[in-house]
């Protein structure tokens, strides 16, 4: 209900809005930073994807904003899709306002002569993009941000991870000195501090644990792909059920080109979003997944943060994720606004390390399996090393066997390895039996001797 919204007094406009979007209560980052925000104080959220940090920023700018045509608030994001996605939820916003609120949004790969030729009629009072042609435009003069009061720096561990922290240095360099700085990051990488301290002097520091984000609506599955072929299996898991918008997500570009490519053989009507894909095409494709054109998109984790579609009902992640903060990331595509979601992690045997890294951070796994097109409850990962507790550990000298067999690596070494085991049991139990002969033949003597005397 937007009653649970009229706590942060926002003006009448902003609560018909919120009740459009059906928010109910609102969010831990929200309900934390909302106020600060309204009070002029500059923030660091640290908070991750599909926490609510968007209207974090968005309600109390928003609450802020006079009909002056100048620009009054500037908001960078490292990706295009995030770029894009931040401009709905603003127009969705504006709207419901009262007075005319011109939200222009500025990327890479868009048309730079057509958007230099609209500022010179007229300068957004919002303004959203990606840091480089935000920057372009500033620098040729097109582009006026010295009345801007508030900045937010969207996503800044990915804005430096990809090398546009110099550019958002530069637009900030461009602002007044009374700026309100709001920096949301899902982590606060070391390298990140000088610029941090350059421009907010006693920021409100906040993070938001990771818990609040993974929804309870969501069932974390974990499929081992050992001895599988990951392709066929990711098949196989898409079209075992009928998922109302399942997302595929990939460590790399080639790997997300080769499952579409797989899945497209299958006859899967597939999307495809990464990095490589140009400008244009990325926001077509993004447009149509929206509009449910497609059933099925596999993407990287570039496009992870920037995917925000209702109804994903499956997720499937292909690989464990290098950074594992984009684990959080991907899940989060699914499970929104209490709605049930899944999402299935595949894992080979040397990601256990890996795997128990996600689970300290708070991650419930359920193991499955898929046995005749049916997914089923597996065992547990972690069996064989409660049960090693109760198991006479091996022989040293069939340790050394076994490492010396597969160093060989010739057909036939397993079971050259499981004859020296049973002829090592034999040539023991031999040695048991021939002992407790000799105790009882022993005992018998000592037995005989006594009665004698």
């Amino acid at each position: 209900m937007s009653d649970n919204f009229a706590q942060f007094n926002l003006k009448p406009w902003l609560l018909d809005a919120v009740k459009e979007l059906g928010f109910q209560e609102p969010t831990p980052v929200q309900k934390k930073l909302i106020p600060v925000i309204s009070h002029n104080s500059s923030v660091i959220g640290q908070s991750q994807t599909g926490s609510g940090k968007t209207h974090t920023f968005l309600l109390p700018i928003f609450n802020e904003l006079t009909a002056k045509p100048e620009v009054q608030a500037v908001i960078t994001t490292p990706s295009r899709e995030l770029a894009y996605q931040i401009y709905d939820a603003a127009k969705q916003l504006a709207k419901h306002a009262p007075f005319e609120i011109r939200v222009h949004n500025y990327v890479g790969g868009t048309d730079k002569t057509r958007q230099v030729e609209k500022l010179k009629n007229n300068q957004p009072q919002i303004v959203v993009g990606t840091p480089g042609r935000i920057w372009d435009l500033v620098r040729s003069n097109a582009l006026d941000i010295h009345t801007a009061r508030q900045f937010v720096v969207d996503e800044a561990d990915m804005t430096l991870d990809l090398g546009f922290l110099d550019q958002v240095d530069h637009i900030a360099g461009r602002m007044p000195e009374d700026l309100q700085m709001m920096v949301f990051s899902a982590t606060i990488p070391q390298k990140l501090q000088p610029f941090l301290k350059k421009y907010m002097k006693n920021p409100v520091v906040e993070k938001i644990p990771v818990t609040t984000v993974i929804s309870p609506t969501i069932e974390n599955w974990l499929i081992s792909t050992k001895g599988k072929n990951k392709n066929q299996l990711i098949y196989d898991l898409l079209t075992v059920g009928n998922p109302y918008l399942a997302l595929v997500f990939a460590n790399t570009k080639e790997r997300v080109e080769e499952i579409n490519a797989f899945l497209q053989g299958q006859g899967l009507k597939v999307a495809m979003i990464h990095g490589g894909i140009k400008a244009r095409e990325r926001k077509r494709v993004m447009r149509d997944v929206k509009n449910l054109d497609y059933q099925f998109v596999v993407a990287t984790d570039l496009a992870a943060r920037g995917i925000d579609i209702e109804g994903v009902s499956l997720v499937i992640n292909d690989d464990i994720p290098s950074d594992l903060e984009f684990f959080v990331h991907r899940v989060g595509r699914t499970g929104r606004k209490g709605m049930a979601g899944t999402a299935i992690t595949l894992y080979a045997p040397d990601e256990e390390d890996e795997i128990a890294a996600i689970e300290n951070m708070g991650v419930t796994f359920q193991p499955k399996k898929l046995v005749n097109q049916e997914i089923v409850d597996s065992y547990d990962r972690n069996r064989r090393e409660n049960r090693t507790h109760h198991q006479k550990k091996l022989d040293p000298e069939l340790i050394g066997k076994v490492k010396k067999e597969k160093k060989k690596i010739k057909p036939g070494y397993k079971n050259r390895i499981k004859k020296a085991i049973s002829d090592k049991r034999r040539k023991e139990r031999r040695i048991e039996q021939r002992t407790e002969r000799r105790s009882k033949k022993r005992a018998k003597k000592q037995s005989s001797q006594r009665f004698h005397n």
